[in-house]
């Protein structure tokens, strides 16, 4: 099963991908009532927000990422794109962020710092292989999207190593830099 298979699969079956996409920003705005102004930042209800972020932002930043790969890789014409598997999880994610910045700040929820990082990290690296694409300076680049995933997950191994490298502190040790598997032999 392909990416393309499991993505049209889900887009088949729009109940359950809508009852999950909305339930989140809902619970969220639950929690949010649960608990008194001032209160988010206090167990439990900071564990229940990042659980939250969690579930809100881990589809979206995929559906992001695929809306991206289809806009500027596939140039795919988005109004024939299904909504509910590449909008609905933006939306869905934002919203869940909006109702949690109203209720708290964000370095309050733990593990929001990492997943921001993380984001941050693959917008970059979807950011230099769109722009070693558009340039033509990989050749062996096709456009499909596990030759995608790959760029990306080896720039950005390269960028967290180089992040680490630079920002580590005078008495953390140096990290090697991430190796690479070998190319396959054809026999």
């Amino acid at each position: 099963m392909t990416l393309r298979d499991l993505i049209q699969v889900a887009g088949n079956h729009p109940t359950p991908i809508v009852a999950a996409l909305v339930t989140v920003p809902a619970l969220t705005w639950l929690v949010g009532v649960c608990h008194r102004q001032g209160e988010g930042r206090n167990a439990p209800w900071k564990y229940a927000y990042s659980v939250l972020v969690y579930l809100a932002c881990i589809p979206g930043t995929f559906a992001a990422v695929l809306t991206a790969y289809a806009m500027f890789f596939r140039n795919e014409n988005l109004l024939d794109s299904n909504l509910l598997i590449y909008f609905l999880p933006i939306f869905s994610m934002v919203a869940t962020l909006v109702v949690i910045r109203k209720r708290l700040s964000f370095d309050d929820v733990p593990g929001f710092n990492r997943l921001s990082g993380l984001m941050v990290l693959m917008a970059c690296s979807f950011g230099i292989a769109l722009a070693l694409h558009k340039t033509r300076i990989f050749v062996g680049f096709f456009g499909s999207v596990e030759m995608l995933f790959a760029l990306a997950a080896g720039i950005f191994a390269l960028l967290k190593w180089g992040s680490y490298m630079l920002f580590r502190s005078g008495d953390e040790p140096a990290k090697p830099m991430p190796k690479f598997p070998p190319p396959p032999t054809t026999t």
